[in-house]
């Protein structure tokens, strides 16, 4: 099953899926990322938005708030969440805006479905285009050389009397540009159970790889990985959260 194959069929279970992640401190933060280091232009885009919560909180902080993703299932319910905001189909790799933007944001690791170096600097630029001087583009990253290979993510959940069992982790072999995201999706039925699984092909990068790559069009500043308060990268840990001015 394809990356997309498999996203596509669970678009409905996405948000259980998602559901022990804290979309409300990631949100405040990066708003009190954008309030620092910012301008005033409450104009927002989420890459790789899902099925939009990050955007709907956004709205509700007053921004104009949009999003865009690959996947056609995951906007149609992203609409439904949030009918106020724009939505496009559009690769987070090569995309367009009408008008300039105060703020990108790309959550959940998402900025490694660039999936290769130059893809990446693809990306790079796209946002660059699109913010206005002084805009802010936040994301969180993994450093390849901080992977934990037999590290997982683990949670249940219950719903319409099915219960699901997710599973993800990340899988780096220690040389070059490519790593991937190990997906495990069960859910069982009056004792039938389906399981789905996947490898997703993301770019892997050093953070000082990543910086190098930013730094010709941004400010950048680094951030430890904690969305309750902030504080400055410590350069040994694997997460952080990046905080890129343009210039």
């Amino acid at each position: 099953m394809t990356t997309n194959a498999l996203y596509t069929d669970l678009s409905g279970y996405y948000d259980l899926m998602c559901a022990d992640i804290d979309y409300t401190s990631q949100s405040n933060c990066v708003r009190r990322l954008h309030q620092i280091f910012g301008n005033d232009r409450a104009s927002h885009l989420d890459l790789a938005c899902g099925t939009g919560p990050h955007v709907q909180h956004f709205a509700d902080f007053g921004f104009q708030s949009s999003g865009l993703d690959i996947n056609q299932p995951m906007l149609d319910i992203a609409r439904q969440r949030c009918p106020n905001a724009d939505f496009s189909l559009q690769d987070m790799c090569n995309f367009g805006v009408d008008n300039p933007l105060g703020l990108i944001t790309c959550f959940l690791y998402s900025i490694h479905y660039s999936g290769s170096i130059d893809q990446l600097k693809a990306c790079i630029v796209s946002v660059h285009r699109a913010l206005n001087t002084g805009g802010v583009f936040c994301f969180n990253s993994v450093d390849k050389h901080k992977i934990d290979t037999t590290a997982f993510v683990r949670h249940t959940a219950e719903q319409d009397g099915s219960h699901f069992s997710f599973s993800s982790g990340w899988r780096y072999d220690g040389q070059g540009d490519k790593q991937s995201l190990r997906l495990k999706i069960e859910k069982t039925t009056n004792n039938i159970t389906q399981v789905w699984q996947d490898e997703h092909p993301m770019v892997a990068v050093s953070f000082n790889e990543l910086k190098a790559l930013l730094e010709p069009y941004f400010e950048v500043h680094i951030f430890e990985h904690d969305y309750d308060k902030l504080i400055l990268w410590d350069t040994t840990s694997g997460n952080a959260i990046f905080c890129c001015v343009k210039i």
